[in-house]
């Protein structure tokens, strides 16, 4: 059975093979996106059993994803094919320096007609539930289950593990956005906004005011991302923490640093380890991303993962 459990929206990206703006490129490599479905093919390649929830289309596309999520090791019983959407699509260009630009296709899709009562999950077994605030951007319905899976998993003494990851132009206002994600951060266990997310949702860019701010709500640990320099750590009771980043010489592409960094937290506590040691695996992790080109062809295999932190340099980059 699966050990950790995510919810998102698994779409199939198409990424540009030449440089220069979507509109004159001619050939693309298709392969799979999706912020939660990036970190359960990380977590599958450290050699785990996570488990997806998703809704794709009676198409091409979704019989792609749920074939590829096998062949990796994701288990795909909790996602459903329906007919009411297509699978969603994203685009993204190549550049030669900077962050790609992006395009979805994605508003009508299978994901958004997901229904609540057609996700029973199987908690045997289950360590850690992990959510991030994409899916309750998408619209109401998807957002009740967002709240609906994360009061289950909870209910049933399960780790709950909560990554913000804002995206302001999916919501209908940012105070709809900072009034759920909050909601939302009070339901977990352990709470993963970066520096600038945290500022938005607290009103504080000051560690340790953001972490007594989700303290006040039930919150047990605080991960404040902090980009290139590393993370802070707040745990209740405990003396905080900053754990620094490893040093990169050239990053190719960001993309996918902050799925690539929990990874390597859910990693380590999949495997036993500290929170403080799940901190520094989530920056390991990370800085491999940001030196790779597409959103998740930079998280590691155990033995690639051990052996980049024995050479690595941690030094303040991520």
């Amino acid at each position: 059975m699966a050990e950790i459990t995510l919810l998102g929206e698994a779409l199939v990206l198409f990424t540009a093979e030449d440089l220069g703006p979507l509109s004159i490129v001619n050939k693309f490599t298709k392969s799979l996106a999706g912020a939660e479905l990036n970190v359960a093919i990380g977590l599958s390649r450290l050699n785990h059993r996570p488990a997806y929830i998703s809704q794709v289309g009676q198409d091409p596309f979704g019989d792609y994803i749920i074939q590829m999520l096998q062949a990796m090791g994701v288990a795909s019983q909790y996602i459903s094919q329906s007919k009411l959407g297509p699978t969603g699509i994203m685009f993204k260009n190549k550049v030669a320096e900077g962050d790609p630009k992006t395009l979805y296709y994605r508003s009508h899709s299978a994901f958004t007609h997901l229904q609540k009562e057609d996700i029973q999950l199987n908690f045997k077994d289950m360590k850690i539930f992990h959510v991030t605030g994409i899916p309750p951007a998408i619209n109401p319905q998807i957002r009740e289950i967002s709240f609906h899976l994360m009061k289950e998993a909870r209910d049933q003494g399960i780790l709950v593990t909560f990554d913000p990851n804002i995206r302001p132009a999916m919501w209908e206002s940012q105070a709809l956005m900072v009034e759920t994600l909050n909601q939302l951060a009070s339901l977990a266990d352990i709470v993963l906004p970066g520096i600038d997310e945290a500022a938005v949702l607290t009103g504080s860019r000051d560690g340790q005011a953001i972490a007594d701010f989700y303290f006040d709500q039930g919150v047990q640990a605080v991960v404040v991302k902090n980009g290139a320099e590393g993370a802070s750590l707040f745990e209740q009771g405990q003396p905080s923490q900053f754990i620094l980043g490893y040093q990169v010489d050239h990053v190719v592409d960001s993309v996918g640093a902050g799925d690539g960094f929990a990874t390597g937290v859910l990693h380590g506590l999949l495997t036993g380890q500290s929170l403080a040691q799940a901190v520094q695996i989530g920056n390991a992790i990370g800085s491999l991303q940001v030196q790779n080109p597409g959103d998740n062809e930079g998280l590691p295999s155990e033995a690639e993962l051990l052996a980049y932190m024995k050479e690595g340099r941690q030094d303040g980059y991520m």
